[in-house]
C-alpha cells in the first residue's frame, strides 16, 4: 500500500485555492530571494482555473518566475483544448503578467518532431523546479502519462532520463508532449490538486497498489525523493 503523500482536505474549493495559492506564492518568492529565480510547472484542465486566478493576484517578484506546463496537447495555442491558452487567460495577468512563460507546443507538426525545440525552450528554467502542481484524471493519469498510451511510450515517459516525451494516448484526444517522471521528481515540491468525491475515490484506489502502469499517478505518490502534498476539496 502506498502512503507517502501528505493529504490535506478542505471544506470548500475557495479555502483550498486561497491556502494553496498563498503557499505557492511564498515558496516562489523564497526561491527568488535565495537563488535569484524560481520555476513553476502547472497543469491544465478546469480544476486549477480559480487557483491560477488567485495566484495571479499575489504580489511577488513574478519577473523572475519561470512558468510552463507539465504537459500539453499538440494543438495551436488558440485552440479551445490548449492548456497554454488556459494558463495565459487565467494566470498570466494582473500581478503575474510579467512572469516568464514558455509553452511546450511549437511549429512542428507532431510532438515527436517538436521535442528538441521544446527542450531547448526550457533550457533557462531554474532546476530543480521549485513548485510543480499536478492534476489527476479519473483513469489515474497525471501529466500525459496515460494508462492507455502505447506501452513503449508510457515506459519512456516513466523511465527515461529525458526532460520531455511524446505520447499518443489511445482514448484521450490529441497527441501530447509531457514532462517525464524523472523531470517532475527533479523538483523541490509537488502539489496534487484534486476536487470532488470521484477524484477522492480514484486517489484512494491509487494508494491500494504500486502498479504504476495501471495508474501512473502512483509514480509520484510512491516515491521518497520529492515531497508531495495532496490538496483536496469536495
Amino acid at each position: 500500500m502506498i502512503n507517502e503523500a501528505v493529504f490535506k482536505s478542505f471544506d470548500s474549493t475557495d479555502a483550498l485555492e486561497t491556502q494553496l495559492a498563498e503557499r505557492i506564492a511564498r515558496q516562489l518568492q523564497e526561491a527568488v530571494d535565495a537563488r535569484g529565480r524560481a520555476s513553476l510547472l502547472v497543469s491544465g484542465g478546469s480544476t486549477p482555473i480559480k487557483l491560477f486566478q488567485a495566484l495571479s493576484e499575489k504580489s511577488i517578484d513574478w519577473s523572475n518566475v519561470y512558468v510552463t506546463l507539465v504537459d500539453e496537447r499538440w494543438v495551436e495555442n488558440y485552440d479551445k483544448d490548449s492548456n497554454e491558452s488556459l494558463v495565459r487567460a487565467n494566470l498570466m495577468h494582473g500581478q503575474a503578467a510579467n512572469a516568464r512563460f514558455s509553452g511546450l507546443k511549437n511549429m512542428f507538426a507532431t510532438p515527436e518532431a517538436g521535442l528538441a525545440m521544446a527542450v531547448e525552450s526550457l533550457s533557462n528554467f531554474p532546476r530543480p523546479f521549485d513548485v510543480v502542481v499536478l492534476g489527476m484524471g479519473n483513469d489515474g493519469h497525471t501529466c500525459s502519462w496515460f494508462p492507455c498510451a502505447p506501452e513503449a511510450e508510457l515506459d519512456h515517459a516513466l523511465n527515461s532520463d529525458a526532460l520531455l516525451a511524446a505520447v499518443n494516448p489511445i482514448s484521450a484526444s490529441h497527441p501530447r508532449i509531457t514532462f517525464t517522471r524523472q523531470a517532475i521528481l527533479d523538483s523541490r515540491q509537488i502539489y496534487l490538486h484534486l476536487a470532488g468525491e470521484q477524484k477522492l475515490a480514484v486517489y484512494r484506489q491509487a494508494l491500494e497498489s504500486d502498479d504504476v502502469k495501471a495508474m501512473p499517478i502512483r509514480a509520484v505518490l510512491a516515491q521518497h525523493k520529492t515531497p508531495v502534498d495532496v490538496y483536496w476539496s469536495a
